[in-house]
């Protein structure tokens, strides 16, 4: 398996495809603007799907781009279908200086809390980890886990935004992210790469939960 990381648009929201050279087969983890460079490196793929971690809109601006070029079906919590479609639920609509408003139609499958996708020849366990956004999640493919705006390399997600609540960010990352192995490589939606041990040792906003 190999995992290519693509920081892109205004955010430098992190894109990520993870392909499968024995299957010569791809996953696409959100879809930042300007997709360019994914489209490239699935060169010689078949995507199987885009899974996103959540619906806001710098994690959803290439997604047109690239769902009309792969074909591939798009995966979403259920509690964010409705954001793809709607500008203002995305957040596209409120930062007009950053984006233009992005309508996407929605999604082809709705994940589930310890759902279990086969795909690509690998093996994807879905997280609900909510708080960043009502439909966060977190997918953990063997020892890799893609958290999205859930978690970050020394900091969290913000929760100021529509839809975000403190108290249950902290709780996904307590009842679901605390208790992975240390060595567990975090990807988040932004910034570098990171892991369970690091955070749990000198992640400032962490201090008595990551135990």
């Amino acid at each position: 398996m190999q995992i290519y990381m693509y920081p892109l648009g205004a955010l430098q929201t992190n894109s990520y495809v993870v392909c499968n050279d024995a299957t010569k087969e791809a996953l696409i983890i959100d879809v930042g603007a300007n997709p360019e460079r994914i489209l490239a490196c699935i060169e010689g793929y078949e995507v199987k799907a885009i899974l996103l971690t959540h619906a806001h809109f710098d994690h959803i601006a290439g997604l047109n781009e690239v769902r009309s070029s792969t074909g591939a079906p798009v995966y979403i919590h259920g509690s964010e279908q409705e954001w793809l479609s709607n500008p203002q639920l995305n957040g596209s609509s409120r930062w007009p200086t950053v984006t233009s408003s992005i309508v996407c139609t929605p999604a082809e499958q709705e994940l589930a809390d310890g759902q279990v996708l086969e795909l690509a020849g690998l093996s994807i366990q879905v997280l609900y980890t909510p708080g960043h956004s009502p439909g966060g999640v977190s997918f953990l493919i063997d020892e890799h886990l893609f958290c999205g705006d859930t978690l970050f390399a020394q900091s969290i997600g913000r929760t100021d935004l529509p839809g975000g609540n403190y108290e249950q960010l902290m709780a996904s990352i307590e009842s679901k992210l605390a208790g992975l192995p240390e060595g567990t490589i975090c990807y988040p939606g932004h910034g570098p790469k990171t892991t369970i041990g690091s955070e749990k040792r000198s992640n400032p906003f962490l201090s008595g939960i990551m135990k």
